[in-house]
């Protein structure tokens, strides 16, 4: 039995390395030029289908920093930059110190002196708990999720080998290891984001004050001038050996940069897209990258708009990064509520794309009271609403209503306070047989949808049902040149933006052939 059953066994291991290998092989590798990386699937389903992810700009020691702050002052969130701007050394437009300066020199000392890697050696981890973190994620309706991997301050959030400014030596943990587990626990997609090209112009106020011990220049970088745009080569090294040991022992499903790498060569570029996606052809898993400004091309990974969007469709799925409050814990933040949250979400996803919103933990890692009820309630209305958002795609037009962006792009959120009302209304499609119309504040009297009039074009099918998501109630309707007239329902199963499934006939023609007579002139 056993000289059976050894060569069998044998067989069997063959057999699957064998075929695992020939679906590893099933394409050529990237190369590290645009033609061959166009050939990739940019954009993913499980990416153009997740429509909402999280992620964390615990990001380092750097919330620490904010702890006593006065809570009626603005601060900038690159404190580590921002600290070293005293107004005459590191000058501002207006001669004054930063409002980080001054806070920071009454808390610590002045920052030639108490600099930012005293800050680092001070760090504390004690409220961080990967699974409390998973599970609100999972309960708020995340498809995605993961940590700020490294900011600008150039500070690892993991046990790495890359650079000795980690999260293990200086707080004892590894929160990306922890996070990866207990999120692909949650059948959620694992990511990480990365701010550090940008590090070579976050310390270089630090190098104006001076008096940086050289063997600190692995975290403030090589000695250079405040309007230096041209990184050494040690720099470019150490970029890519960290970003490089995280893809390795992590294998996210997605990486995120922030700006500043479309001032990086284009080679380290090109460098790292072919690797990234040929680690996703090793792992036989599909990977996204999103990107700001024009580190790449729409066709090569997924762009992103920080606290923006477009105000219309995109061919290509694209991104929004943003968050109810400040980047990182402030005291006595503000947050949006979460019908302001839900109602940009919704008009994001109807006009193909995505939200990856912040959570700015406390100082410790644990997650604010304020900003967990904030998951917890959007969670609720993506639990009853989410079958129009996940999975979706644009409809014919994204929406009507008097509400909308006066421009798209970056940061457009800070520019108009946006308020949707019960007349704004949103498309969502599921098939050519079901899309969705969702209304972005409660009705009071009837809801007419002036885009399905019988006046219009944009609908050539006839409808043979609607109902609104979470309701048992039968939906009163008639399509008129008015558009559509939907009775306000008596109840509806949620506070904020208000779901209508509608079931379509579906478009027919008539087939070519039958009888011969049919052909006769």
């Amino acid at each position: 039995m056993r000289l059976i059953k050894r060569p069998s066994l044998f067989l069997f291991i063959l057999v699957f390395c064998v075929s695992n290998y020939i679906n590893s092989q099933n394409r050529e590798p990237f190369k590290e030029n645009w033609k061959s990386i166009e050939a990739v699937n940019q954009a993913p389903d499980w990416f153009k289908d997740a429509k909402f992810g999280i992620y964390a700009h615990w990001g380092g020691p750097v919330s620490s920093a904010f702890e006593g702050a006065d809570p009626d002052k603005w601060y900038a969130g690159w404190h580590g930059m921002k600290m070293y701007v005293d107004g005459k050394i590191v000058p501002q437009p207006n001669g004054k110190p930063s409002t980080n300066f001054v806070h920071h020199s009454n808390k610590y000392g002045h920052p030639k002196d108490f600099g930012y890697k005293h800050i680092i050696e001070q760090f504390e981890t004690t409220g961080f708990d990967a699974k409390k973190w998973a599970d609100l994620f999972a309960k708020s309706g995340a498809k995605f999720a993961g940590p700020v991997a490294m900011h600008h301050d150039n500070f690892a959030m993991w046990d790495s080998k890359a650079t000795r400014w980690n999260s293990m030596n200086y707080g004892g943990i590894d929160p990306s290891a922890a996070l990866k587990k207990e999120i692909e626990a949650k059948g959620l997609k694992f990511m990480g984001s990365f701010h550090h090209a940008f590090t070579w112009k976050y310390f270089a106020p630090a190098h104006a004050h001076g008096g940086i011990d050289p063997k600190d220049y692995d975290l403030y970088t090589n000695p250079h001038a405040l309007d230096s745009d041209t990184p050494d080569a040690q720099f470019y090294e150490d970029w890519w050996a960290k970003l490089k040991e995280f893809i390795d022992v992590y294998q996210p499903d997605l990486i995120w940069f922030d700006w500043w790498l479309e001032n990086m060569t284009e080679e380290s570029r090109l460098k790292f897209l072919a690797y990234y996606y040929n680690k996703g052809l090793e792992w036989n898993k599909d990977v996204a990258i999103c990107y700001k400004e024009t580190t790449f091309t729409e066709t090569t990974a997924i762009k992103d708009y920080e606290r923006g969007r477009p105000n219309q469709p995109k061919e290509n799925p694209w991104l929004t990064d943003t968050s109810p409050g400040a980047w990182f814990y402030r005291p006595g933040a503000q947050f949006k509520s979460p019908n302001e949250l839900v109602d940009i979400l919704v008009d994001i996803v109807s006009k193909n794309g995505l939200m990856l919103l912040n959570v700015p933990p406390n100082p410790d890692g644990s997650i604010p009271q304020v900003m967990e009820d904030l998951l917890i309630d959007m969670g609720a209305w993506l639990n009853v609403n989410g079958d129009a958002i996940y999975g979706t795609r644009p409809w014919i037009v994204f929406g009507e209503g008097p509400t909308r962006l006066p421009e798209g792009g970056h940061k457009v959120e800070d520019k108009v306070k946006i308020a949707y009302k019960n007349t704004d209304i949103r498309f969502t499609k599921k098939s050519d047989k079901e899309f969705f119309a969702i209304v972005m504040d409660k009705p009071e009297n009837e809801i007419v949808i002036k885009t399905l009039s019988t006046e219009i074009g944009a609908l050539n099918s006839r409808i043979l049902k609607i109902e609104l998501l979470g309701s048992n109630e039968t939906i009163k309707w008639e399509r008129t040149k008015k558009g559509l007239v939907i009775q306000t329902p008596k109840a509806f199963p949620t506070d904020y933006a208000h779901a209508f499934r509608i079931v379509l006939e579906g478009y027919t023609e008539n087939n070519i052939g039958g009888d011969v007579g049919a052909h006769e002139d």
